[in-house]
């Protein structure tokens, strides 16, 4: 828990408050739910009455510097909260215990510098290097690891020093290095300073860090795909309603055709297999709610329940994609939606655009994808301005017929929601928007050619051109630089959509729409993957050293023998983790589950797993494990004295194949040596090996899939200290493979096969 702290401190320093005040909170509500006789809040409040109540008031105190970017006064009150937990430490264990753990903790924090630098935020990183060395300095224990591990003591300062340098330097990827070296000593020096039992339980404490440094290095990037996913559907929001639109006006066969567009875009779509991922059961009422809308539209009948459901459903699949960063693309909608009320009235249809603009007006009140909660926190004088002086006076406007007050109400809201957008959130995400907004005015434009009114679609296409002309949030010049083609594409695309508009041609312009929809996806993905969304492979990395962490570690040896089960647990939930963190989704349950198990496994190390929590459910599964189950040989699984002298040889060991890649000839012969931890596997990848050539594998199975299942129930194919597993190599190219329970940790390679 201390040491999420200061992860939320790190976020704050690299610039990223929201998402320290994100974990602030997540600590507290992990501090609330910590219950039980060894839980933190019930030991807090039980060694000191005074200590508890600070330590909540501290962590208040935090937040709220947090949210406004006060980087020194978060740390302060960061720190008064640690120290309030270092008290309750204290009330069960003795000095020594507490130092190691102290110096665990400082490793972890170095950890947090490396990856904030390692993330591109080296000023961030040198500020959180160098609080770290500030608190070393003066802490008891800098003195008593000098004294009882003196070369160990060297490294961690010297190494922590090092990462200071590199992130002066702009070396994020040496600061990286440098201080997964400083936590490794600072674990080392642990064991120095008490006894293995206790400095064991602190290690599997260091890997809840490590794993909660996975979710936190995650946010100091620009949101992820799943925002440009959500772009898609917000895109297909607006064109659902331009389908009823449509409808209603007679125009019966282009609502039904701008239907079967959507829906066969969708198909083919980037965002289909997220969405589906993310909320399965609002995917497939999508589909259903697009068909029935499609039914209604050909029968004649009233759309609006299939339109609802449609919509319901897209909005449940962009807040799942879309995360934080929601309220943006619901502030685009929301835009969309008011320009479609503005355009009503300009067709002569006051009434339809009063309730319209109610429509919106009831969804903010209901905080749809949290806007209203977020647009209030942002600014109360941007909610305001949006909620009472413009919406409000808009809706009356309509219905009063008054020109002036629907021109200056319309652009009042208008601007205040792009307002929120750039105070909020960062060019990435508003240009997601931007796109989303882009794409909604260009098939209002489509929709008015098809009623007949060639200016007004005209007008409206130019409009939507204009908007990203004038820099739109950013998003203009940061398509420009992410992908130059995409831009040109995009502009292009606009452009003939305007042409087909502009020469009354309907049909051709619906066409050119749907093309430009796929340039305004095209160009959020552009734009999100160039502006740090996925950090590249930086998070699935951070996960996946915890694993080998793990794997090498002195404690694991110490957990196996202290409970099987609870170590099977243990591995098994951290290879969860590590897999949805590569796999770049919600990664909650996950390190929740994971910190419910390294819980447990710390009171296993010390013999009290009888006092330790019990973990969530949601890993029974690995819970249950395979138990004590013998490992397994296969076909080709020899002694390793049994190689052939002429075999290429890859040693397996820990947690990789070494070499990771070797050549060799077809008909060779390739021996997989056990050289070093637990029981291991290989298999090939089906879908990594040259076309034609048979699955292979140390199980001797007929796929990929009945060798995973193998293992999973029977431990077969395994190959343990003294065997090896020869496989000939006949087929020529690349042969992707890995070991299945390794695999988190980056246990994979390559032959490959010339001829």
């Amino acid at each position: 828990m201390r040491a999420r702290l200061y992860d939320a401190v790190a976020l704050v320093e690299a610039g990223r408050p929201e998402a320290g005040a994100t974990v602030a909170e997540d600590v507290f509500a992990r501090f609330e739910n910590a219950g039980g006789e060894w839980g933190a809040h019930e030991q807090l409040e039980a060694t000191n009455e005074q200590n508890y109540e600070a330590f909540e008031s501290h962590l208040s105190e935090f937040a709220e510097a947090a949210s406004t970017g006060e980087a020194g006064a978060a740390r302060e009150a960061a720190t008064a909260a640690s120290d309030n937990l270092r008290s309750a430490t204290l009330g069960r264990t003795d000095e020594s215990t507490a130092r190691a753990f102290e110096l665990q903790l400082l490793g972890s924090r170095v950890r947090n510098a490396g990856l904030v630098a390692a993330a591109g935020h080296t000023a961030g990183a040198a500020a959180v290097g160098q609080a770290t060395l500030a608190a070393f300095e003066r802490a008891a224990v800098h003195d008593a690891v000098e004294e009882a591990a003196p070369e160990t003591y060297e490294t961690f300062e010297g190494e922590l020093e090092s990462v200071i340098e590199a992130a002066d330097a702009g070396d994020g990827a040496a600061a990286h290095e440098a201080s997964e070296a400083s936590l490794s000593a600072a674990v080392d020096g642990a064991y120095a300073l008490t006894d293995s039992q206790t400095a064991g339980a602190g290690e599997l404490a260091v890997a809840q860090a490590r794993a909660f440094d996975a979710t936190a290095v995650s946010k100091l990037g620009g949101p992820g795909r799943g925002v440009a996913h959500a772009t898609t559907l917000t895109g297909y929001r607006a064109q659902a309603y331009d389908a009823a639109r449509l409808a209603a006006a007679g125009e019966t066969t282009a609502a039904s055709t701008l239907v079967g567009e959507l829906f066969a875009d969708f198909e083919g779509a980037d965002a289909h297999d997220p969405f589906e991922e993310a909320d399965a059961e609002s995917y497939e009422s999508f589909e259903a709610g697009l068909s029935a809308l499609r039914s209604a539209i050909e029968a004649g009948e009233d759309t609006g329940e299939p339109l609802a459901t449609v919509d319901e459903s897209l909005l449940s699949g962009v807040t799942a994609l879309a995360g934080e960063q929601a309220p943006t693309l619901a502030a685009a909608f929301f835009r969309a939606r008011l320009s479609d009320a503005r355009q009503r009235y300009a067709n002569g249809e006051p009434e339809a655009a009063a309730t319209l603009a109610e429509g919106v007006f009831e969804r903010f009140e209901r905080n749809e994808a949290n806007l209203h909660e977020t647009l209030e926190e942002t600014s109360e004088e941007l909610y305001t301005r949006f909620e009472e002086d413009h919406l409000a006076a808009l809706i009356e406007a309509f219905r009063n017929g008054d020109d002036d007050a629907v021109a200056t109400h319309s652009d009042g809201v208008q601007s205040t929601l792009f307002e929120f957008q750039t105070a909020f959130a960062g060019t990435t995400a508003v240009s997601a928007a931007g796109a989303a907004y882009t794409d909604a005015r260009v098939f209002d434009g489509v929709v008015a050619a098809h009623r007949g009114d060639t200016d007004r679609g005209a007008a409206l296409v130019g409009s939507a051109f204009e908007y990203f002309e004038r820099g739109a949030g950013g998003f203009h010049e940061a398509l420009e630089d992410a992908d130059h083609e995409a831009y040109e594409s995009f502009e292009s695309q606009l452009g003939t959509v305007r042409s087909a508009v502009e020469a009354g041609e309907a049909d051709r312009a619906s066409e050119a729409a749907f093309g430009f929809h796929d340039q305004a996806v095209a160009a959020a993905d552009a734009v999100v993957g160039s502006g740090g969304g996925s950090l590249g492979e930086l998070p699935g990395t951070a996960a996946q050293e915890t694993f080998q962490a793990f794997e090498t570690a002195r404690v694991h040896e110490t957990l196996e023998t202290a409970d099987h089960d609870t170590y099977e647990s243990f591995e098994n939930s951290l290879g969860e983790f590590v897999g949805a963190v590569r796999e770049g989704g919600d990664t909650g349950d996950a390190v929740g589950q994971f910190a419910d198990h390294a819980t447990r496994a710390q009171f296993a190390v010390v013999g009290a797993l009888g006092d330790a929590p019990a973990a969530g459910a949601a890993n029974e599964e690995a819970d249950s494990g395979s138990g004590d189950t013998e490992v397994v040989g296969g076909p080709n699984v020899v002694d390793a004295e049994e190689v052939p002298d002429d075999a290429t040889v890859v040693d397996v060991e820990a947690v990789a194949f070494a070499p990771e890649e070797v050549t060799v000839a077809a008909g060779e012969t390739v021996a997989f040596v056990h050289r070093g931890g637990e029981a291991h596997n290989v298999l090939a990848y089906a879908d990594q090996i040259p076309e034609g050539a048979p699955e292979w594998n140390s199980a001797g199975a007929d796929s990929e899939a009945a060798a995973v299942d193998a293992w999973d129930s029977q431990r077969r194919g395994g190959v343990v200290s003294g065997q090896a597993y020869l496989r000939t190599f006949e087929t020529v190219g690349e042969h992707g493979y890995y070991c299945v329970p390794h695999e988190a940790a980056g246990m994979v390679g390559t032959v490959i096969v010339e001829e």
